[in-house]
């Protein structure tokens, strides 16, 4: 009842109930241009080709909520904007302009958010031009011209650059919309757009199992599938809202009569820190061996051919590729050096710990601990589920990776939604009783 009331308080805020209609309305648009396929491919095709294939192909496919199936001019999803967002926070580490815009405040983070946009066309460009090589190679490949026909109709640089143009374009409008729903929406626009891709293709997947066993349903397998996919949710919770709380004193001063500090807090951390950016970035760098195959570099193609087909040399790289990314950026957005000297500044330090290196030596290693549990359970969570649906031999894309980005997203706009209720004197979604999402206490 709790949370039913606290639902039906959304209806009662007009500024939040206009930010989820606006946000709804940007996730219509984008699924409305998942089906504008991108002039002179065949999608018909293309679906045959996408619909016989798993591993690298199926997971690229689920994240751009069937925009690659159907070739349209959403194909390259979201993935351009997540790597130039990385690589602009990698320049923060190398280069010193780049770390004083991050500290020029709000001005700094708008120049930042302008080379992260010229930096996501750059790699648009770059991977339009491979798509379109990748489709016109199709066309005499076993899997292409040979089985189902021809993806490209009239290959040559004429389909080149009006690809280029095309996919660009819906790249530049998603990044865009993304960024309309996260400031006049309820917020992570680009997780929401995300989100939605994923989510919609659950009833295909439902459906091609029904269809691949001809209505005869395995009720141990389905029960098996289900458990493991509760199991899963249950753990990608509790690992989404665990942290470390490390306790901060605040020390006393007086200025004039009045006495300010001796207060204490925690400075929370996370035990994922990265969040679902490992899992995204990985499976977006392993495009690059058939972007690089398509370019006719010598060894790529048997190297993309065996990262298509799903199997175990697919899940050990996958694997090892999302606890390389989940140190990496960890150690690229949190930076103990930083936090100790702000804790210097003010005036604040941690209970039996001296201000300065010796904070950041602490810092640093209890991050690290925190890092390799966060690890292990986001690789977990990505290959085993996919591990075990491959073994039942469930025809059903919705794995442990795109689980954790339902899950964690859900999360997060729960307690977006949450905090604009708060903030408006109305209890939370979860009532007055359950302070689990947002922390509160009653």
């Amino acid at each position: 009842m709790a949370v039913a009331g606290g639902f039906s308080n959304i209806t009662k805020v007009p500024e939040l109930r206009r930010r989820i209609l606006f946000t709804l309305m940007i996730i219509a648009i984008y699924r409305v241009g998942v089906f504008i396929t991108t002039p002179g491919v065949d999608r018909a095709v293309m679906r045959s080709i996408v619909s016989g294939q798993g591993g690298l192909l199926g997971l690229f496919n689920l994240f751009s909520g069937g925009a690659l199936e159907n070739l349209s001019i959403f194909a390259l999803g979201i993935m351009p904007y997540i790597s130039a967002s990385i690589i602009m926070q990698l320049l923060g580490m190398v280069s010193k302009q780049v770390e004083e815009m991050r500290k020029e405040g709000e001005a700094g983070r708008r120049k930042l958010e302008q080379y992260t946009r010229y930096g996501t066309i750059v790699l648009s460009g770059f991977q339009s031009f491979g798509v379109a090589l990748y489709l016109e190679g199709l066309n005499d490949a076993d899997v292409g011209g040979g089985r189902f026909g021809d993806v490209v109709a009239n290959p040559g640089w004429g389909f080149r650059l009006l690809t280029m143009l095309t996919l660009t374009t819906g790249t530049a409008l998603i990044m865009w919309l993304g960024e309309q729903a996260t400031e006049r929406g309820i917020g992570n626009g680009i997780s929401l757009i995300i989100l939605a891709s994923i989510v919609s293709g659950v009833p295909s997947a439902v459906s091609g199992y029904w269809q691949a066993n001809a209505g005869d349903i395995q009720p141990l397998t389905v029960a098996m599938l289900t458990a493991v996919m509760l199991v899963s949710v249950a753990i990608v919770v509790f690992f989404e809202r665990a942290q470390r709380q490390i306790p901060i004193q605040y020390a006393r001063r007086q200025v004039g009569r009045r006495i300010y500090g001796g207060q204490s807090a925690h400075l929370p951390l996370k035990v994922n820190m990265a969040s679902m950016i490992p899992p995204i970035f990985a499976s977006s760098l392993l495009l690059f061996p058939t972007t690089l195959a398509n370019f006719n570099v010598p060894g790529m193609a048997t190297f993309a051919a065996h990262l298509n087909r799903g199997d175990w040399m697919f899940n050990v790289l996958f694997g090892s590729l999302i606890i390389f990314f989940c140190f990496f950026y960890t150690a690229v957005t949190f930076q103990p050096v930083d936090v100790a000297d702000n804790l210097k500044k003010q005036q604040a330090n941690i209970p039996g710990i001296r201000p300065g290196k010796q904070t950041a030596e602490f810092l640093d290693r209890v991050l690290t601990r925190l890092t390799v549990g966060g690890a292990i359970y986001v690789a977990a969570i990505c290959v085993v589920p996919s591990v075990i649906a491959q073994t039942l031999r469930v025809p059903f894309q919705f794995g442990g990776t795109s689980l954790m980005i339902v899950v964690g997203v859900a999360l997060e706009t729960v307690n977006q939604i949450e905090a604009h209720l708060i903030t408006r004197s109305y209890e939370g979604l979860t009532g007055p009783q359950t302070t689990r999402l947002s922390g509160r206490r009653a």
